[in-house]
């Protein structure tokens, strides 16, 4: 690993594993990402606006937490990126039970990227508010069990906060640890729709230059979130090659309170089989992991895995 790209990497993160007690029988929609980030953004309005939200002509602005913890101001912003585009936080769930019981248990995963972890207790409010008010339309209600870092050890547990298991990390200790393995890993294996457009054109398969491409520029844009002073990295001559794929279109339907109403976010899911990448793809496609890649990340979209065939 070059210098410069182990600089690339010194983003930070913290992976947060939500354990979550369903606390009546309740029906629940099928992607919960969606309900789980607007419900965390409805919790933390309700909790910190002082101005009616009426954002556009608020003279707090500047200072809204809520603005900070959702759309959070770049150190350096990309000419590239639009102004509703946020890279401080991740949410991932995969459960798609639709049915619960009392008792149940439902898992997400919240990843805080670099100076949004210091918002950690705020979010942990903002999904106890959530736990009290009731998630999705039928408002199930869920109090939280525990939370957990990717060690499975405990962070939060009833009333009680475990400060010396909050370990924060960085990619480069995340590359590391997954190139330890040292696997023959040629199969990119998508779990969530992916929405990718390149070179002007959305995405209807899966082209390895095109994922390749889609990570440097996530990598690029949270060195920018961090203030890391550096440039995309090149992918010239480290693309691998696509050897099959089996593509599946999908999508997923959530109400927006921005457009106030419904709106449709498309992707594909499946896998790409491609020869095995090269150390810099490797190493790439590792980070990708952790940060998504391609649009409507913040709904855990275009989470993918590079696994053995």
């Amino acid at each position: 690993m070059t210098e410069r790209l182990r600089d690339q990497l010194q983003v930070r993160y913290i992976k947060l594993h939500f354990h979550l007690n369903i606390l009546e029988d309740t029906q629940l929609p099928r992607n919960k990402s969606s309900a789980l980030r607007g419900g965390m953004g409805e919790m933390l309005l309700r909790s910190n606006c002082v101005r009616d939200r009426v954002c556009q002509a608020c003279d707090f602005a500047g200072e809204c937490i809520v603005r900070r913890m959702m759309y959070p101001q770049m150190e350096i912003r990309p000419d590239f990126m639009h102004q509703g585009d946020s890279v401080g936080y991740v949410i991932e769930c995969e459960d798609y039970r639709e049915y619960y019981e009392a008792g149940n248990r439902l898992d997400f995963q919240l990843i805080l990227f670099g100076k949004n972890i210091v918002y950690f207790h705020q979010y942990m409010q903002a999904f106890a508010y959530l736990g009290m008010e009731g998630l999705g339309k039928n408002k199930a209600r869920f109090s939280i069990a525990s939370v957990t870092n990717s060690q499975c050890e405990k962070l939060v547990e009833g009333s009680r906060i475990y400060k010396s298991k909050f370990t924060v990390q960085t990619l480069e200790e995340y590359v590391e640890y997954r190139m330890r393995e040292k696997r023959r890993e040629d199969v990119l294996l998508f779990h969530t729709p992916l929405t990718l457009k390149y070179q002007g054109k959305m995405q209807e398969d899966f082209q390895p230059e095109a994922v390749l491409a889609a990570v440097a520029r996530r990598l690029y844009m949270l060195d920018c979130f961090e203030g890391i002073d550096t440039e995309k990295v090149d992918i010239s001559g480290h693309v691998p090659v696509l050897i099959g794929q089996q593509v599946q279109k999908m999508d997923m339907v959530r109400y927006s309170s921005t457009h106030d109403g419904k709106i449709r976010l498309k992707g594909i899911r499946g896998s790409a089989w491609i020869e095995t990448p090269d150390e810099m793809a490797r190493i790439l496609l590792y980070a990708g992991e952790l940060m998504h890649i391609g649009k409507n990340t913040t709904f855990g979209f275009g989470r993918y895995s590079l696994i053995p065939e």
